[in-house]
């Protein structure tokens, strides 16, 4: 096929890949010559008599070489050659990088023990798929390698997805690689890319890194605590999510893997785009229980009680803050409950508190309270409440059970039980600090360190 027909009658050059055929001041010039030629088809005429010569390579050769036009029901315009020698006159010899692809590929799997092949021709229905080398994996996985190291833009490039469509169709897992950087950047099938070496360094046998197409996917909720921002554009939604990051690979451990199936292809759809890389198959199981469960944690509840100057990363010693926190009156709780213990001072200061036990008696301490009898919870040596112990180990233990799970049913159910636990524990904790005027994030902390601290 050729985008430039020369036109023995009209005597003009024919640019296909316009609309006008670069002769805007013959309107309809498409039209006319393609009926005609139509035309001819039916009426069985041969097609040296039709006046549609090959314009490009064949006519700067030298060579008339006649051709009839086709158009595809994509709308796209092409010229048959009427021989196949003149067809193969404008195929690009390969390269020496492309061939040395070629062995490396066939070297790679035969190491891992798995039979390959270089320019392998499988039919599919009325026509055949031309595959620059397949490799017959396990379990009847056939991965057909198309290595494209042409100087054409990426514009030129045309018909990739088709291809792949169709190697698709007839049970080849298309892998396509490249070391052109805007190639690497299309989504119209799996590519990987490595960097451009000349053909004696990618024979070699040393490492061969692939260095874009191959990603690890970071599994992640959507809360406070997330370093990621979230994919639907709201402050936290409470789901899971996947991010891709990318991650290096060797090209012979690739070959083989993909042959294996440790490594597969993968589509991941954004809110804008739809991306195609490779992953482990482990991340790409993760995934897919990920896009089938629907499972949300509770919404976040708002806790009001910390005071707005306070922050995550003050010093833990503020004499200042002591002295007003000293002053401050110690809050009454419902009756029948005793007098809160005077180690724990009020707002931010709960690691000062801890050390107040071996400070001298002498130093001023929070007004007796006799007249109004309390008790709280009682505290293990950890100075927190037992209840709040026995909450935090509850939900671990939910979500060591859930981490034992597989099946999408069960995982579902067991996460769910494993939200309402930890539903409850925050609760608690969100009462505790409330009651005693402490600061919620310290306490919550210092819970999760006892209790994960002792392997509990």
């Amino acid at each position: 096929m050729a985008n430039i027909v020369w036109h023995t009658k009209f005597q003009i050059l024919l640019d296909l890949t316009k609309d006008d055929l670069d002769h805007p001041e013959l309107p309809d010039l498409w039209e006319t010559i393609y009926r005609t030629d139509r035309y001819y088809g039916h009426r069985g005429v041969p097609v040296h008599q039709r006046d549609l010569q090959c314009g490009g390579v064949c006519r700067d050769a030298g060579v008339e070489a006649w051709m009839h036009l086709r158009l595809r029901a994509n709308g796209r315009r092409e010229a048959v050659h009427e021989r196949r020698e003149d067809e193969a006159r404008h195929t690009v010899p390969m390269s020496d990088e492309h061939k040395a692809y070629q062995e490396r590929i066939l070297r790679a799997a035969e190491e891992g023990g798995f039979h390959s092949d270089s320019e392998v021709r499988t039919r599919a229905g009325r026509s055949w798929i031309q595959t620059d080398t397949l490799v017959e994996g396990a379990d009847g996985r056939r991965i057909g390698w198309e290595v494209q190291l042409s100087s054409v833009g990426s514009e030129g490039l045309r018909g990739v997805r088709a291809r792949a469509a169709k190697a698709e169709k007839n049970g080849i897992t298309p892998a396509w690689h490249t070391d052109r950087a805007d190639y690497a950047q299309r989504h119209d099938t799996h590519w990987t890319r490595s960097n451009s070496l000349p053909a004696y360094v990618i024979a070699k046998t040393g490492d061969l890194r692939v260095i874009s197409g191959f990603r690890k996917l970071d599994f992640w909720r959507c809360d406070v605590h997330a370093i990621h921002p979230c994919p639907h554009g709201v402050r936290r939604c409470g789901k899971a999510h996947a991010t891709p990051t990318p991650k290096d690979v060797l090209f012979d451990d690739l070959v083989r893997q993909t042959a294996a199936g440790t490594i597969v292809p993968i589509q991941f759809r954004t809110a804008t785009k739809l991306h195609r890389f490779w992953v482990t198959s482990a991340d790409q199981e993760r995934y897919n229980d990920l896009l089938s469960d629907t499972t949300t944690l509770p919404p976040a509840r708002d806790d009001n009680t910390v005071p707005a100057r306070a922050s995550r990363n003050r010093p833990t010693c503020r004499p200042d803050l002591a002295a007003t926190a000293l002053a401050q009156p110690t809050p009454t709780l419902p009756a029948g409950q005793g007098a809160a213990p005077p180690q724990l001072l009020p707002a931010q200061l709960t690691a000062p508190a801890i050390e107040a036990d071996s400070e001298p008696a002498d130093r001023p301490t929070t007004p007796p309270q006799a007249d109004h009898p309390q008790q709280l919870p009682t505290e293990g040596r950890s100075g927190l409440p037992e209840k709040l112990i026995e909450l935090q180990q509850a939900a671990d233990n939910e979500h060591r059970k859930l981490q034992q799970l597989h099946g999408n049913e069960e995982c579902k159910q067991q996460r769910f039980r494993w939200f309402e636990a930890a539903c409850e524990v925050q609760a608690a904790v969100t009462q505790y600090a409330r009651t005693n005027r402490l600061n919620r994030y310290e306490i919550e902390k210092e819970l999760r360190c006892v209790v994960r601290g002792t392997g509990n």
